[in-house]
């Protein structure tokens, strides 16, 4: 008879069951309520869940660019099929964010502008690994530039981030993923978000120097972006899932992914009073320490 066990963890909450499996000699796993999506939290000024955007006007069961105000706008990101386009632009450390079609929008659920917005389809497992705690892994093959998962939890204030993360023990596992995004000379707009209490699969996700998985803001229907996770390249069943906690992306020695001097300062100096953790990642070009935050810079 097995000892592994398999539950759902999401709890019917996605659109497929997220696997667990582990062994009946493991016995500490995370207490936390299971959310597919982001929620309001402390210091956060907008619900994640309010449309704030505006939408298009399209009748066709898909958009295209000729007649979209949607892709006219923010621009096409994805392919008839759903998969990211412009995938290069993701080995150079930045990216812009996406915007998909939303509630206001009278095209079809099944335009090819909505795919974060339809939840998990991967058939996801979370496990036990050897030396990095929990970690995820695919049950199936996913195509290089697949929407894989989000990075759902609260959204919090930088200033509650902060007091989260100095209060936490130095055997405590730090969630808090901090997004920063440069939209023009001078506007800098941050979002911080914490599955340590409510979050998704996605807070399972272990780093890597050299990971399978980008992050990518994505705005649905609100202003509040959503962190989505796609593929970097063709991931083979049974592997694990890893991003880069740095923001980067890249089949090259990571550690020059930040914009600026003046970003790798403001990295820096929020890093007061935090204890780093070794990095057990593996790869050739392991920087031997987890970052501390994580900043996506456009």
């Amino acid at each position: 008879m097995s000892s592994d066990i398999h539950v759902d963890l999401s709890n019917g909450l996605e659109n497929v069951p997220v696997s667990i499996e582990w062994s009946i000699a493991v016995t500490k796993f995370p207490g936390f309520q299971y959310s597919p999506d982001n929620i309001q939290g402390p210091g956060c000024t907008i619900d994640p869940s309010e449309v704030t955007l505006p939408g298009c006007s399209c009748l066709s069961r898909s958009c295209f660019p000729e007649n979209c105000s949607c892709l006219q706008t923010y621009g096409q990101a994805y392919d008839t099929t759903g998969t990211r386009l412009n995938l290069s632009k993701t080995n150079s450390g930045y990216c812009s964010p996406l915007f998909e079609c939303n509630a206001l929008c009278t095209c079809s659920d099944a335009c090819s502008n909505r795919v974060v917005q339809r939840g998990l389809r991967l058939r996801l497992e979370v496990y036990s690994t050897e030396k990095r705690g929990w970690g995820v892994r695919t049950l199936e093959a996913i195509p290089h530039g697949t929407f894989v998962c989000e990075y759902a939890g609260e959204v919090i204030s930088f200033e509650e981030a902060r007091r989260r993360q100095r209060a936490q023990r130095s055997g405590d596992n730090n969630y808090i993923i901090g997004v920063r995004e440069h939209a023009g000379t001078g506007s800098v707009t941050e979002t911080f978000v914490d599955p340590a209490m409510v979050g998704n699969v996605g807070r399972f996700l272990n780093h890597a120097c050299q990971p399978n998985l980008f992050m990518q803001p994505v705005r649905v229907h609100s202003v509040v972006p959503r962190l989505a996770l796609f593929a970097g390249r063709n991931i083979d069943a049974k592997e694990e899932l890893t991003f880069d906690y740095s923001g980067g992306y890249s089949n090259q020695p990571p550690g020059e992914l930040l914009a600026t001097q003046s970003d790798a300062a403001i990295q820096a100096s929020r890093a007061d009073g935090l204890q780093r953790k070794e990095c057990h990642c593996g790869a050739n070009h392991c920087v031997q320490f987890l970052p501390l935050d994580l900043s996506i810079i456009n």
